[in-house]
């Protein structure tokens, strides 16, 4: 079974306050804010089994700084 609403992050940093997320749009790139930047991943075509069900892994490519 699988859950196409989640995603299951992969690398970044370690204090993600969240590994599963909520996604809208598959396989659209996904941009999580954290400490006064972005972080984002994008979507594999690898998926994994979590408590949550099958879910499509998502891998950390880039951190962006928020302006100010």
């Amino acid at each position: 079974m699988s859950d196409a609403n989640k995603a299951l992050l992969e690398g970044g940093p370690s204090d993600l306050p969240d590994r599963i997320v909520p996604i809208t749009t598959a396989g659209a790139d996904l941009k999580i804010e954290l400490r006064n930047g972005y972080e984002h991943f994008r979507a594999t075509s690898r998926h994994s089994d979590t408590p949550e069900g099958r879910l499509p892994v998502y891998e950390w490519w880039e951190r962006t700084e928020m302006a100010g």
